[in-house]
């Protein structure tokens, strides 16, 4: 679960740092894409090393899934009866909603990828214009609801899921909690800020 879960928070940093490039132009933002599809073009061809990520992406994600259930049935094989009284435990909102955020991630990524990658779902839908992509589908009130709702759930998933890492890796011990809850925090934050900056950006006319 943590080793599945930072491959995906590295893809997620990188994603959200090319899309920042969106703030200086067009230009630029198209040239970003076209990198992308041409990077590491003499060994793997064209969008070769895109398609790898992609793949080890996916991979990623079935198992990080199926760690997720596993864990799922191991918490409820050890108690297979319910609570009579159940007291407050430590943890917050993100902890307890860590599977219904997970699904709400899915689901988006599923819309995003035939809105901005495939095309299907977008207004402008060219795959070689990017930039208009991006900016015709966020002037779109419902779309920015959207994607604000699923980085919201994002922004929960990977607060806590930071912290579970640092626990679970031993990088951070208990007696440094707080500590592991405050990088999981301002990386939460970061995160996003970074990703909704872009949305909100196209919606009031601030990158056009």
């Amino acid at each position: 679960m943590a080793v599945t879960g930072f491959i995906l928070f590295f893809y997620v940093v990188a994603h959200m740092v090319g899309n920042l490039k969106i703030f200086f132009g067009e230009t630029a933002f198209d040239s970003y894409a076209r990198w992308l599809r041409a990077m590491g073009s003499a060994v793997l061809g064209e969008s070769g090393v895109l398609w790898t990520i992609r793949i080890v992406l996916l991979v990623s994600v079935l198992l990080h899934m199926t760690a997720a259930i596993q864990l799922a049935r191991r918490a409820r094989a050890a108690r297979p009866s319910g609570y009579r009284h159940r007291p407050p435990v430590q943890g917050g909102y993100a902890a307890r909603t860590m599977r219904w955020g997970g699904v709400i991630i899915a689901l988006f990524v599923i819309y995003h990828v035939l809105d901005l990658t495939v095309g299907w779902l977008n207004p402008h839908g060219v795959p070689e214009e990017p930039f208009l992509n991006v900016t015709s589908g966020f002037q779109q009130w419902w779309v920015v609801l959207i994607y604000t709702v699923a980085i919201l759930a994002l922004g929960l998933h990977v607060r806590h899921g930071v912290w579970s890492a640092l626990r679970s890796l031993g990088t951070v011990r208990a007696s440094h909690g707080p500590l592991a809850r405050t990088v999981a925090l301002v990386v939460a934050v970061a995160l996003t800020a970074g990703y909704l900056s872009v949305p909100y950006a196209v919606l009031f006319g601030l990158v056009e």
